[in-house]
């Protein structure tokens, strides 16, 4: 993907706690991402992770970047720590698609790749998931080119599996493994793989 120079872009590893915006008009104060770095004024965040969710995040001062990374082409990968053991059988149903709710209406979710995953060993997060004593959980990697409002939440909860811990692990061909929570990297381009 060739860029015009004056444009900019930002890789981020969004904390738990932040919103995915800039500006919040509401009266309960709610951290925002321009209190980890000093973005440019016209900067947007490429989707969004909600307050409770971690992770990569693309952020530019080019709405057609923005576009095209929203759109289904890209693949997003997730990895979730859900509430009791994942098994194959839940993994298989959330790979064919499940039905969750999207303002109201029933939803089919389109097929994605899904796999049970080794605990990740990420570091823990500013406010704990909750211990053992409250039972066991597993972590999953759900990868998906779609994005419906708290999409990979409500996959988890629909086959009995409600999400304790998301993080966006991968956007294209960029993933977090470089980045520590809270960091920002600026870059020339965002590795989309096949559709740079």
């Amino acid at each position: 993907m060739t860029e015009n120079q004056n444009f900019r872009h930002f890789l981020m590893h969004k904390p738990y706690g932040y919103m995915t915006q800039f500006i919040y008009n509401n009266k309960r104060k709610k951290k925002l991402l321009g209190e980890l770095y000093d973005f440019p004024a016209v900067t947007m965040a490429i989707g969004r992770l909600d307050e409770h969710s971690e992770g990569l995040l693309f952020l530019t001062t080019n709405g057609k970047v923005s576009a095209l990374v929203r759109g289904r082409k890209i693949e997003k990968e997730y990895h979730v720590q859900v509430d009791g053991i994942a098994t194959q059988e839940a993994i298989d149903l959330m790979k064919q698609g499940v039905e969750i709710g999207i303002n109201g209406e029933k939803y089919l979710t389109l097929p994605c790749e899904a796999r049970l995953l080794d605990d990740p060993g990420y570091p823990e997060r500013s406010r704990r998931v909750r211990d053992d004593k409250h039972g066991p959980t597993s972590w999953v990697s759900i990868t998906i080119k779609e994005g419906k409002y708290r999409q990979v939440r409500k996959m988890t909860a629909a086959v009995g599996l409600p999400t304790l811990r998301l993080i966006r692990y991968r956007i294209g061909h960029t993933t977090i493994d470089d980045l520590k929570s809270g960091d920002v990297k600026e870059v020339d381009q965002f590795d989309l793989g096949e559709f740079n």
